[in-house]
């Protein structure tokens, strides 16, 4: 039987606690009791950890032996802000299939009420990212960053670096990963609604990002997000 994973908020050589709301759902949802025993995930590494105490809304665990976890190409995501339900959504699902780290992005087509707004939704989104860690039984939440500005973006380094375009008519994404020897991280830009200016592209191409597309219909934000993320995730199984 598969054990349910958990993200520590706290851990000390072979003691970890889940704390405050985190620890309520795994009380009452799952009825915990001392002994049982979860996958306790801490800074990258999972193990098998059992329940010593559960104290009103503190669990405390010890920790048993470590898990192995499939490594997998490093995917971050500069995610150009949209509204902020599908914004969520997109947050979501992209952790669900392996992102390491999201880059909220403004753009010049983003709107400016959710620009501004937008420092203040970083620790919801990142309670998002966490839990969704945890369903999809990940080791460790993605990275979500303050926002970003676009001037800023072509500076973001990794081994591959791929601006989504719905005008770009030469590069589809999976060809440009088969095309590659050998990939250890890659970030995908990923435009606001409307998609990306002239300038932004002209930007990010003078900085050597390539651009790709993910066929001729034109998508949402959120599917675009959601598709790429699978597409690079499932490509470099194998690379």
């Amino acid at each position: 039987m598969t054990r349910r994973r958990f993200i520590a908020d706290e851990v000390s050589a072979d003691r970890a606690a889940l704390n405050g709301a985190h620890a309520d759902h795994l009380i009452r949802a799952l009825r915990a009791s001392v002994g049982q025993e979860f996958d306790i995930a801490t800074a990258g590494r999972v193990r098998r950890g059992k329940i010593t105490s559960i104290k009103n809304d503190r669990i405390e665990f010890e920790l048993g032996e470590e898990i192995s976890t499939a490594t997998a190409v490093r995917i971050a995501l500069l995610l150009s802000i949209f509204k902020y339900d599908r914004m969520e959504w997109a947050i979501e699902k992209c952790t669900e299939l392996g992102v390491s780290q999201i880059v909220p992005l403004i753009a010049r087509r983003t709107d400016s009420h959710l620009a501004a707004a937008s420092v203040k939704r970083v620790e919801r989104w990142r309670r998002i990212a966490r839990q969704a860690a945890e369903q999809s039984r990940g080791s460790a939440p993605p990275e979500i960053s303050a926002p970003l500005k676009v001037s800023e973006a072509p500076n973001f380094t990794a081994n591959l670096r791929i601006l989504l375009s719905e005008t770009e008519n030469a590069n589809m994404l999976l060809d440009v990963l088969k095309s590659q020897p050998t990939i250890s991280d890659i970030v995908l830009a990923i435009g606001p609604e409307g998609g990306w200016t002239g300038d932004e592209q002209s930007l990010f191409r003078k900085a050597g990002w390539t651009p790709a597309s993910l066929g001729p219909t034109v998508l949402r934000a959120e599917t675009a997000a959601i598709a790429a993320t699978a597409i690079v995730a499932s490509a470099t199984v194998s690379l």
